[in-house]
């Protein structure tokens, strides 16, 4: 998409995408296009950190780690969903209580979650055409 974009002067000035501890270990948007994106200077809207809370279900990490993990990359903002207080708290403390990782830290993380990130499902946006409205209205397609 970027090479097309490039290849036709167009330049997006933000692009949003999902961006957790399971992403970095299966057809990883972190891996392959956000080192782009950094280096075009094209804004980072990170999403998904808990999976549609699917990756929470791994029973491998907690929701403040998988906040912290997604604000930890270069992003412009991580998005999270916020249906009820408790969750808005849960926001709240994360913003409050996070400190950039070191590498060892990052490391640590992905090896906990590595095993039950490699088939990609805790990440059905990846998987499953289950969060694909285009695919479930195909005539929007004309």
């Amino acid at each position: 998409m970027l090479e097309v974009a490039n290849q036709n002067n167009f330049r997006f000035d933000a692009v949003q995408m999902p961006l957790n501890v399971m992403d970095a270990h299966f057809r990883s948007f972190e891996r392959q296009v956000l080192p782009r994106l950094v280096e075009d200077g094209i804004a980072v809207l990170g999403m998904k950190s808990m999976g549609d809370q699917n990756i929470l279900k791994s029973n491998v990490v907690k929701p403040i780690e998988c906040l912290h993990y997604a604000m930890n990359l270069p992003t412009s903002t991580v998005i999270t969903g916020i249906e009820s207080m408790p969750i808005l708290n849960q926001a709240f403390e994360a913003v409050s209580t996070f400190t950039p990782m070191s590498q060892e830290q990052v490391r640590a993380l992905l090896n906990r979650t590595r095993q039950a990130a490699l088939k990609g499902q805790y990440e059905l946006f990846k998987t499953t055409n289950q969060f694909d409205s285009t695919a479930k209205n195909p005539e929007w397609l004309g």
